[in-house]
């Protein structure tokens, strides 16, 4: 027989016998035709997941509860659509998606590792599916103590927050995804404890309450690579930034970087494209930090430091800081370095003006050198 033959007959059978690699939705009673509460039908699927995948065919699948995965129960489990033509549309309110494990204690050191985790909680895996937001408290996927869970094509839009991480989770990757357009936050890590994180190639834009947000966690090891992450703010609505890290009420977010971003927004009040806040009277708590190839424009500040120690911000392109390129306060042991803070016209409307520049104060050890600062 020849070899092309061969491929094509076994292309052919898999392709007819899908069900052996996967639970589809709609073999449980989901109808996918977008007015059909499907929640039941979901919940049943992801239940009978012997084989540890749930499959969303073509077709629209409302829902009105939180389809709860609870890992230690289930098992090792995925979710994904074909060929990303399956939407899920949330109609009640909280997360379309929780996955739940049991990773509480251990970090991620392989050793401190339970066997439960290995065995039925390891790398839960969405793929391939949109998540469209029909309630104003609807959110995409919310992540709890889960152990290397891994998101890749996603579109998340019209929900409240995108992606919710809570509690602790360790060794998370985001990866090829699009947040967009949601009432509240992008990627939302809310007093968790985290370490390993990559946010990598994924347009994260028009959240209202800012791209991605870190608020009073601990958190180690987190990359923000390769993103377009542009106009997370509401220019009539409450302070934001595209990318905010918020430790003034505890916490500590050390060890990232920031690289190979484009990072742009629309002039909002008192906004930032990159803001760190510290707790004040300490720096210590954000810090080791690399803010490094990006561009970063069009918000009041483009980056703004408060309270903080060790970073590194070099190779950046800067234009229209409105109020100043960078604003730095209460911060140490800095290098600023190699930047093009360009004023070019074509930019540049005539209102509002932007006066850009840079502003220090109260610091101490920092290097400002080589850097181009045109039109302050």
């Amino acid at each position: 027989m020849p070899f092309f033959k061969f491929l094509f007959i076994c292309f052919t059978f898999c392709w007819g016998h899908e069900s052996v690699f996967a639970v589809n939705v709609k073999d449980f009673g989901a109808k996918g035709d977008g007015k059909t509460d499907d929640t039941g039908a979901i919940n049943a699927a992801v239940v009978g997941a012997s084989d540890g995948l749930v499959e969303f065919p073509k077709g629209t699948y409302r829902i009105t509860k939180t389809i709860e995965i609870d890992l230690s129960n289930y098992g090792k489990l995925g979710l994904s659509g074909r060929g990303a033509s399956a939407s899920i549309v949330m109609a009640g309110e909280g997360a379309a998606f929780r996955f739940i494990g049991s990773h509480d204690k251990g970090s991620a050191l392989p050793s401190s590792v339970k066997i439960i985790t290995w065995d039925k909680e390891r790398m839960p895996l969405i793929d391939a599916l949109e998540i469209i937001g029909d309630h104003v408290d609807a959110d995409g996927i919310e992540l709890r103590n889960t152990f290397m869970p891994t998101l890749r094509a996603l579109l998340i839009r019209n929900v409240r927050n995108g992606i919710h991480l809570s509690s602790r989770n360790r060794n998370v990757l985001i990866d090829a995804c699009h947040v967009y357009n949601n009432s509240g936050i992008g990627i939302f890590l809310d007093q968790v404890n985290i370490h390993q994180f990559i946010i990598s190639d994924s347009h994260i834009s028009y959240c209202k309450k800012g791209g991605i947000k870190v608020i009073g966690s601990e958190i180690r090891n987190l990359q923000i690579t390769g993103n377009d992450i542009e106009y997370n703010c509401d220019p009539e609505g409450p302070i934001s930034a595209d990318i905010l890290v918020d430790c003034s009420m505890g916490g500590s977010v050390r060890e990232g970087t920031i690289s190979g971003n484009t990072i742009q927004a629309i002039p909002s009040p008192e906004g930032a494209n990159i803001r760190f806040l510290g707790l004040n009277g300490n720096s210590d708590k954000i810090g080791l930090w690399s803010i490094t190839g990006n561009h970063i424009s069009n918000q009041k500040v483009n980056i703004h430091l408060e309270n903080t120690r060790g970073i590194s911000i070099t190779g950046n392109t800067f234009i229209r800081g409105y109020n100043r390129h960078l604003l730095i306060n209460n911060s140490s042991n800095l290098i600023i370095n190699g930047n093009v803070i360009d004023h070019n016209e074509d930019y540049f409307p005539s209102q509002p003006p932007a006066y850009g520049g840079i502003l220090i104060s109260n610091g101490e050890n920092i290097i400002l050198s080589d850097n181009i600062i045109d039109g302050s």
